[in-house]
């Protein structure tokens, strides 16, 4: 990325069901839901939304290798996305284990999202 705009960060809870993706999901949806970005397009190589170029990073507690990456880049709607993932978040209990909520054990997984836009 040549220039970096905006960097947005958020992160997300998976309760029950100790579930990666879901939680990636939720922390890339709380970095990015409740922002607006006017003017980006005059930015933009091109005047261009597809021009403009996403990375997001995941600090993921476990379960790296069961990430849906695909799932992550289509909450991005416009530009080149990237994915990148690194060791963080949490794991820490839920309290309870719920077997009709497909609970594996008690615990949540706790990520944090850092979404950068730029071109």
């Amino acid at each position: 990325m040549e220039k970096i705009l905006f960097i947005q960060t958020g992160f997300g809870v998976d309760v029950h069901g100790q579930d990666i993706t879901k939680a990636a999901i939720r922390a890339v949806r709380n970095a990015i839901f409740t922002n607006s970005m006017p003017g980006i397009e005059d930015l933009l190589p091109g005047k261009d939304l597809n021009n403009m170029i996403v990375n997001v990073k995941l600090a993921l507690p476990t379960d790296a290798e069961l990430l849906d990456e695909e799932a992550i880049r289509a909450i991005i709607p416009y530009g080149t996305v990237t994915v990148e993932t690194m060791p963080g978040g949490m794991l820490t209990t839920s309290g309870i284990f719920l077997a009709d909520k497909a609970d594996k054990n008690d615990l949540m997984y706790i990520v944090n999202a850092s979404v950068e836009t730029g071109f």
